[in-house]
């Protein structure tokens, strides 16, 4: 009785051991979400309004640019995926990986190769594991993205578009992050960044007459040539950004859930351990009472 006591008193000291942590983490984490929506609200005007403008010069322009002419034959295609450095999340990273494993399942059933660019330690760790490939990979920084890294696989995207997949490149590119939608929901979602699929930000208009003319210059290729890497680059940058975010609250709910647990864990070992404590005090008792009885019959 005494060592089954024992064994329920080092499970309490663990379980509240482990609740120190996960509340520590839970209130690191809450406090980096404020920091990482700022982040996000912050880089959504520029977005937009690149959008806008990339959008602008392809809606009302006869311009056709590498970027965003669809590809008679489209043989190869690469997804990146946007996962975190870091676990303690939940779901955050297995739902993206899974979303992104499902697209590639879609893409080649269409007769498509699939080749992958990964970011977050957590997705290069699933790809190695599973000795799966991967064209490249970037890890660190997830936490707090930075815009020279979102440039660096902008770059690197539309070199490998740009070769298309006759000269070892793509000739299609999607990317798959989770979005941060609430403190409790942070749902993965899929985006064809290239070719670009614009008209985002320009409202359809029913009367043609009212629509706005435009003048580019100096001309409507020149323009696209300045403004869609500019475009790809925000696009990732928001990408990244709403992934930190997502992640942030994602470590939150989980750290949350973990301490509550443990919460529960003390009050069940705390009940079990004030029996074991009972019982061995009765028992204690009753070999008292029984020696007197024998003492008292003598």
């Amino acid at each position: 009785m005494a060592a089954q006591l024992r064994v329920y008193r080092q499970r309490i000291r663990t379980a509240q051991t482990t609740k120190k942590i996960t509340r520590a983490m839970e209130l690191i984490s809450a406090s980096r979400i404020f920091k990482a929506q700022a982040r996000v609200q912050a880089s959504a005007p520029y977005t937009q309004q690149i959008v806008r403008a990339v959008s602008a010069v392809a809606a009302y322009s006869n311009a056709s640019h590498l970027l965003t002419t669809e590809r008679e034959n489209i043989a190869r295609a690469a997804i990146v995926i946007f996962t975190s450095d870091r676990g303690l999340a939940g779901a955050f990273n297995s739902q993206v990986i899974r979303e992104a494993l499902e697209l590639e399942s879609l893409l080649r059933s269409q007769g498509k190769d699939v080749v992958f660019y990964l970011v977050g330690r957590k997705a290069v760790g699933y790809f190695a594991f599973r000795k799966r490939q991967s064209v490249r990979d970037w890890v660190g920084g997830t936490d707090s993205p930075d815009f020279d890294t979102a440039t660096e696989i902008g770059n690197e995207l539309v070199e490998s578009f740009t070769k298309g997949s006759e000269a070892g490149g793509v000739d299609e590119i999607h990317i798959v992050y989770n979005r941060f939608v609430s403190m409790l929901v942070q749902s993965p979602r899929v985006v064809r960044l290239l070719p670009l699929e614009l008209v985002e930000g320009v409202e359809p208009v029913e009367d043609k007459a009212l629509l706005p003319e435009y003048e580019f210059e100096p001309d409507a290729e020149t323009v696209l040539d300045a403004l869609l890497p500019v475009y790809i680059k925000s696009r990732l940058f928001n990408a990244m950004l709403e992934s930190a975010a997502a992640k942030h609250a994602a470590t939150q709910k989980a750290m949350k859930s973990a301490s509550d647990n443990a919460d529960k864990l003390i009050t069940n070992y705390t009940r079990l351990a004030n029996n074991a404590r009972q019982s061995e005090i009765t028992q204690q008792i009753s070999e008292i009472v029984g020696g007197a009885d024998a003492l008292a019959s003598q």
